[in-house]
């Protein structure tokens, strides 16, 4: 990934009004040579320091990672795959155009209004799309831990929250993504361009993580493992780490989301199971919706996609989880 012409366009520039620098430095009149030094000067660091921070995001964007690759094979059970499916209702916001499954992929870019930094693709995860040539251990990998096949980082993939997932959900994930019905073909190649490479390098759209051992989930329906489906549905990305909730600093990324600790533990679970299955907060009011040019809407906090993805049990444990939260004082600064 790397933008050539874009380089190259910077380059003669630097060069230009460094030369325009050093003829400005021969003038004689002292108003017109240091008038000419201080602008031409700026007009050649402005740049140079844009060119530097686009080589180091470029750098950033394509390096490797070494996570080991687990040697497995997914049954593909009937349950599996039930299961997995669930769990996929977690990714129809990024890998679908319409919410829907299969996850056949999606323009993320013009999808959530990117600036104009190049182009970003969700990847079609269905049986004829990125992953029909990957092992299972490879998907594994990019799921869990945000490595491509190829040792990339992947980007704005919330491996920080499927990194979560016990070995026997995201083994039930991979076995729904074999199953899909086949749609598609292969996704369009990502290209950031040379401003899409400074902000990396500013923002980091990068995910890889750090390898990820086995990992079992606590007994269904404890406290335990709502914290379990809190972590793998990724609460914490608008709450904060401490679900303390955030503001909005406008950098971009998930909304911020109020503080739970507060919040949760005032309501009744007949109150938390009514906001999962119909939206209505206790007060009777509902969630605001987001609407963004491209036309693409959801509720501001998803609740319709928490829902698809926890059944009623797992939501009752996910309440027990956050109604036991001791109060935190946020949302964070």
């Amino acid at each position: 990934m790397f933008d050539t012409l874009g380089v190259l366009i910077l380059v003669v520039v630097i060069a230009l009004f460094g030369f325009l620098a050093t003829r400005a430095w021969k003038l004689k009149n002292a108003l017109l040579k240091w008038g000419g030094v201080v602008i031409t000067g700026l007009l050649t660091l402005i740049p140079t320091a844009l060119l530097v921070l686009g080589l180091i995001g470029f750098y950033k964007l394509n390096g490797r990672h070494n996570n080991p690759v687990t040697d497995i094979q997914v049954a593909g059970t009937p349950a599996q795959i039930a299961r997995g499916e669930k769990l996929a209702q977690i990714c129809v916001s990024c890998h679908t155009s319409d919410g829907q499954l299969p996850l056949s992929g999606t323009n993320f870019a013009a999808k959530f209004d990117f600036p104009p930094l190049g182009t970003l693709y969700a990847p079609n995860l269905t049986p004829t799309g990125d992953i029909t040539d990957w092992s299972d251990g490879e998907v594994i990998r990019a799921i869990r831990e945000g490595v491509h096949k190829n040792g990339r980082s992947l980007l704005i993939m919330p491996a920080e929250n499927f990194r979560n997932l016990s070995d026997d959900d995201v083994q039930a994930l991979v076995a729904y993504l074999r199953s899909q019905p086949a749609t598609g073909g292969p996704t369009p190649t990502n290209q950031f361009n040379l401003l899409g490479a400074v902000f990396n390098n500013l923002s980091d759209f990068r995910t890889a993580q750090q390898p990820v051992g086995s990992v079992t989930a606590p007994q269904p329906g404890t406290p335990e493992y709502g914290k379990y489906m809190v972590d793998v549905i990724g609460c914490r990305s608008c709450h904060g780490d401490q679900l303390q909730g955030k503001v909005d600093n406008g950098q971009p990324g998930p909304p911020p989301g109020p503080n739970l600790t507060q919040i949760v533990p005032q309501w009744t679970e007949e109150q938390f199971m009514t906001f999962f299955n119909t939206g209505q907060l206790p007060d009777g009011s509902t969630v605001p919706i987001l609407t963004l040019p491209s036309g693409f809407t959801e509720p501001i906090m998803p609740w319709p996609e928490v829902r698809a993805v926890a059944s009623d049990d797992e939501l009752k444990a996910m309440y027990a989880y956050l109604h036991g939260l001791p109060p935190v004082e946020g949302p964070a600064k």
